[in-house]
């Protein structure tokens, strides 16, 4: 409840403290920024009380009065200060902490059926209570604040790393495009070439030809000047010479073949540009994901095989990252079908080759989690796992350079072989229910070999 004294130093517009009040000729005070938006609103400049107009459009600053308001201010804060924050229905010292709302309360509020079931705690026990359970609280709190500041400067990694990601693969795609586009050059170029030599050939026959025509002509020219001449001599004379002036006549030879063999060299010629492609490129069932690759690992830039670093590269910390063993997946998963490929190994002493499901998680020691199938090469014995991972000791005649991984998803069945001499060394069997992607884990370089591609044509 507010005091009389505030009243009388309250703002009749506002209702607060007066802030540079002015006073008018009929007496009443007002702060000036709140008669000044009165009139305005008002259009006409009369006092909002007893709405007397004022001949001054800037009523004079009440000095007195302001001095008057500043002082009351400072006392009334100091006063709270030492008395504590008041009650604004009782204007008493908040010296209760009521349970029930959760707020501070006066004794008269106490006693007032608004908390009169309520329960009461002085001030200074119901903060040290709140303080502690804030305490406890604390730590998590902190904790989790290293947690996001961890996770934004993975994030701040990890967006470098996209840039460094960026660039390097458009440098690979210019790189394998100048290639493709190389190859195409030499293509034009032989076929140019080879077209010029079909067009200086078919030209020297054809000069060949006109040449001997021209012998032809000028020859049976001859002939007929020689016969008109005959024709036009006397009886005697015309027969005395009629038997030497006759003459074989022939047609001329017609030139077969003599054209551009414009199908040659057009017909199909994209087909046959791609086809001999085939022997430029190459197809791999498997492609590496560097995405996944331990930060120990280093792939080749055809994703095609793995070595281990002599040094820890500094890679995002990503989920799909390995980060315990020396692991990575294959970047396309399979759930349905049957799938296929090599793995060199050569002599490489420590190897897993298998497939991993998608589910899996790859931090820390997933061995004795399941979703893990693989045959494994410790240098001394070759052993094949799966859940609960009990070890198969495999008996092995010779030691293969390839391994050939088979995978047949609906069939629920993964089988190892060495294709060199088409030897099966196990076959792990489990009902898929989810993508799996194929697993590598090695110490040594690995290599996944590619596979010749045809061209088959359909009718």
């Amino acid at each position: 409840m507010a005091s009389r004294l505030e009243e009388d130093f309250s703002c009749a517009v506002c209702t607060e403290i007066y802030k540079d009040p002015v006073l008018l000729t009929c007496s009443h005070s007002f702060c000036k920024v709140c008669l000044q938006k009165f009139w305005n609103t008002k259009g006409s400049r009369e006092c909002p009380i007893c709405r007397r107009r004022s001949s001054k459009e800037e009523p004079p600053l009440s000095l007195a009065l302001r001095n008057l308001c500043e002082t009351y201010l400072q006392e009334r804060e100091s006063l709270t200060s030492q008395r504590g924050a008041l009650c604004s229905l009782h204007g008493d010292p908040l010296r209760l902490f009521c349970h029930g709302d959760q707020q501070l309360v006066c004794y008269s509020c106490r006693d007032s059926k608004l908390h009169r079931r309520h329960q009461f705690s002085p001030v200074d026990e119901a903060a040290a209570d709140r303080k502690e359970e804030l305490k406890i609280k604390l730590d998590p709190m902190k904790e989790r604040l290293k947690a996001f500041e961890k996770a934004k400067l993975t994030c701040h990694e990890t967006a470098e790393h996209i840039k460094t990601q960026t660039q390097h693969t458009k440098k690979q795609i210019k790189e394998m495009f100048e290639k493709l586009h190389q190859f195409l050059r030499d293509e034009e170029t032989a076929r140019i070439a080879e077209l010029r030599e079909e067009e200086e050939q078919k030209s020297w026959v054809m000069k060949e030809k006109i040449e001997k025509m021209s012998r032809e002509i000028s020859s049976l020219s001859d002939t007929i000047r020689a016969t008109e001449e005959q024709i036009g001599a006397g009886d005697l004379t015309f027969l005395q010479n009629y038997k030497s002036t006759q003459c074989t006549l022939q047609d001329p030879e017609r030139v077969s073949g003599a054209l551009i063999n414009v199908a040659k060299h057009l017909g199909n010629l994209k087909f046959r540009v791609w086809e001999k492609m085939q022997e430029t490129v190459q197809y791999t069932p498997v492609t590496l994901d560097p995405n996944t690759a331990a930060d120990n690992l280093i792939l080749s830039e055809d994703l095609t095989s793995v070595r281990r670093g002599d040094e820890v590269q500094q890679l995002p910390d990503n989920p799909e990252r390995f980060d315990e063993y020396s692991s990575v997946l294959g970047s396309e998963g399979f759930n349905s079908g049957t799938h296929c490929w090599d793995v060199e190994v050569g002599e490489n002493t420590g190897w897993f080759v298998g497939v991993m499901t998608e589910s899996l998680r790859r931090k820390g020691n997933y061995f004795s989690r399941s979703g893990l199938w693989f045959v494994v090469y410790t240098g001394a014995a070759y052993r094949a796992w799966a859940p609960p991972y009990d070890p198969t000791l495999l008996t092995v005649q010779q030691k293969p350079q390839r391994i050939r991984v088979q995978l047949d998803w609906d069939r629920g069945e993964l089988s190892f072989s060495d294709p060199d001499n088409n030897t099966h060394l196990h076959t792990l069997t489990h009902t898929f229910t989810e993508r799996v992607f194929p697993y590598i884990s090695t110490s040594s370089p690995l290599r996944i070999l590619p596979v010749k591609v045809s061209v088959r044509l359909e009718q």
